[in-house]
């Protein structure tokens, strides 16, 4: 194998594929670095364990979410239907573009229970999922029924997701995103 150089960010981006598609215990960092080009003590020098680039993995994908899409909930330029519309087309573009489903869905399920650091930033993604579409709801419900909404479709999403993956078929997915701009037509 050619040795290359390859950065921190994109051993995040190929360790996140790999968790989604292989699950977090099913990956070794061989198979990471062979996902990077890389000898896998080369590993060792961004990250000091698999751990340590799991969590980090973690981290990077809800950085994305919070910059690329839970922030379209404070964008003032946007009405609210323009607010749900975005964000549904961003979260439908991540989603329908990236094979293994949810990063952080799948590994609530495998190791959330054994490793709290994990299961800390994951609750965390969670809840500022929900928190974006509660601003967005609270532009035409009370605060407890927007709280409610937001709970309700973060879990219709994710089961969504899975059963997206799960039989090959994106038309349910698509129609959790139609329900919330209905709602708010």
């Amino acid at each position: 194998m050619a040795i290359q150089k390859t950065s921190r960010e994109e051993i995040l981006k190929q360790s996140a594929k790999l968790f989604k598609i292989k699950g977090y215990y099913n990956t070794s960092m061989s198979d990471i670095a062979n996902a990077c080009g890389l000898l896998k003590g080369s590993i060792y020098h961004h990250f000091k364990s698999k751990d340590d680039i799991g969590l980090e993995s973690l981290k990077y994908i809800h950085q994305y979410f919070k910059d690329e899409i839970f922030s379209i909930a404070n964008n003032n330029t946007l009405n609210t239907l323009e607010k749900i519309k975005f964000l549904v087309k961003r979260t439908d573009n991540y989603f329908l573009n990236s094979e293994g489903g949810c990063l952080l869905g799948n590994l609530a399920l495998e190791v959330s229970w054994s490793n709290l650091d994990f299961k800390n930033e994951i609750k965390e993604y969670f809840l500022n999922w929900e928190k974006a579409l509660t601003i967005i709801f609270e532009n035409k419900f009370d605060k407890t029924k927007s709280k409610e909404l937001s709970k309700e479709f973060v879990a219709l999403i994710q089961g969504e997701i899975m059963m997206m993956n799960l039989h090959n078929d994106k038309e349910r997915y698509l129609k959790v995103g139609k329900k919330m701009i209905q709602l708010l037509e």
